[in-house]
């Protein structure tokens, strides 16, 4: 049986589809009415638009950056992005009935690293459980074409200039080039931690409203392009304590977003310098696929406590099998910015790439990959 959602036939230039009856809502506290009524409206969007798109037009599709990863978005922006091939899609809820224009946060066009090839418009209908997909356009087209509300901060485009059908998406798609459809834009000037800190105390206080216009956008955007100070803030908002402390999450088991990212506890067997015999350390592990194979990350102490040395390591998920050429582990400080050798490179095929840093308690480390893991989001580990 499938649970495609069904299409309705309501209006055949314009494609309706079915909110499931049962959705499984992602439960959290937003900080705001107002922040839970938009995450209320993207999660029924995306759960009556996603298994339509998959099944009519794109099987691989994906939520973009992860699952876990959306209530830090809707926290303080409308929209909810899904990648596909080389593309990446925005959907745009509203609930206004009349349909009239496509109104895209900025974040959404300005953000280089948020930007999407193809934004969609569509109308959530609360009482009669269907969502009204009435138009798409590109990134090239609403920079272009649409017209930018300083007061809102969003570009918005009439009904009129969109592209109602969104099979045609499913057409030009294979003669598109990305590059074709995205506006030229630059990337955002970086802000220091200190700044992040600054921000973060002042937005993070759930008596601002709005935080996303509260300053200029230029440090706004800065700010929600690292995902760990985008997680922190939206941690803040909902008055959460720190969740991402490797230290606690040894002593009292992983947070609820860590868990649902992949995190686990997990007891490796480590042979310490000079010794014989084997001895067991309580670590950290997630399960990464990159490049479509499986990898495992770890995280341990090692040494004594007061040393302070945390190890990294990236092995293949396959026991006997090795990391191909190429491929690298990264460590950055929590602003972005790299450190003495912070990096380990696969010049031939290797057991496992690996790590060794001293830090600070309290301090803050970035992990990625080359190549990227899917369903990648930057996490701040505090240490």
């Amino acid at each position: 049986m499938s649970n495609t959602p069904s299409p309705l036939t309501l209006d055949s230039h314009q494609l309706y589809l079915e909110i499931p009856q049962s959705p499984q809502v992602q439960e959290q506290l937003y900080s705001t009415a107002g922040a839970s009524m938009r995450a209320w409206i993207n999660q029924l969007c995306l759960k009556a638009f996603l298994p339509w798109f998959r099944e009519e037009i794109a099987p691989t599709a994906r939520i973009y950056p992860n699952t876990a990863a959306l209530p830090s978005f809707w926290e303080v922006v409308n929209g909810t992005a899904i990648t596909f091939d080389r593309f990446r899609l925005v959907l745009i809820p509203t609930l206004a009935m009349d349909g009239d224009e496509l109104r895209v946060p900025q974040e959404w066009v300005d953000i280089l690293e948020w930007a999407a090839d193809y934004y969609v418009a569509v109308y959530v209908n609360l009482d009669d459980g269907w969502i009204k997909i009435f138009g798409y356009t590109t990134h090239q087209i609403l920079k272009t074409k649409g017209v930018y509300d300083v007061q809102d901060r969003t570009y918005s485009l009439e009904s009129e200039d969109l592209i109602q059908d969104l099979n045609v998406l499913w057409v030009t798609r294979q003669m598109d080039e990305p590059e074709a459809l995205r506006a030229e834009i630059a990337p955002l000037p970086p802000i220091s931690k200190t700044q992040a800190e600054n921000l973060l105390e002042r937005l993070g206080n759930p008596d601002v409203k709005f935080p996303r216009l509260a300053v200029p956008f230029s440090l706004w955007g800065a700010l929600l392009v690292n995902g760990g100070w985008r997680q922190r803030l939206c941690d803040r908002r909902q008055g959460m304590s720190e969740q991402w402390s490797i230290p606690q999450w040894l002593q009292t088991g992983v947070a609820n977003i860590a868990g649902q990212l992949g995190w686990s506890q997990r007891e490796f067997v480590a042979v310490p310098a000079g010794m014989r015999s084997a001895e067991p350390i309580l670590g950290l592990s997630r399960q990464l696929v990159i490049a479509g194979n499986t990898y495992e990350l770890r995280i341990f102490p090692k040494g004594a406590p007061e040393d302070h040395i945390w190890r990294f390591e990236l092995r293949n998920a396959v026991p006997g099998s090795q990391i191909p050429v190429g491929f690298k582990l990264r460590l950055l400080n929590e602003d972005l910015q790299p450190f003495e050798n912070n990096e380990d490179t696969a010049v031939t095929t290797v057991d496992l790439l690996y790590l060794e840093v001293i830090l600070e308690p309290g301090e803050g480390l970035i992990w990625e990959t080359e190549p990227t893991a899917e369903d990648y989001d930057q996490e701040i580990l505090q240490f």
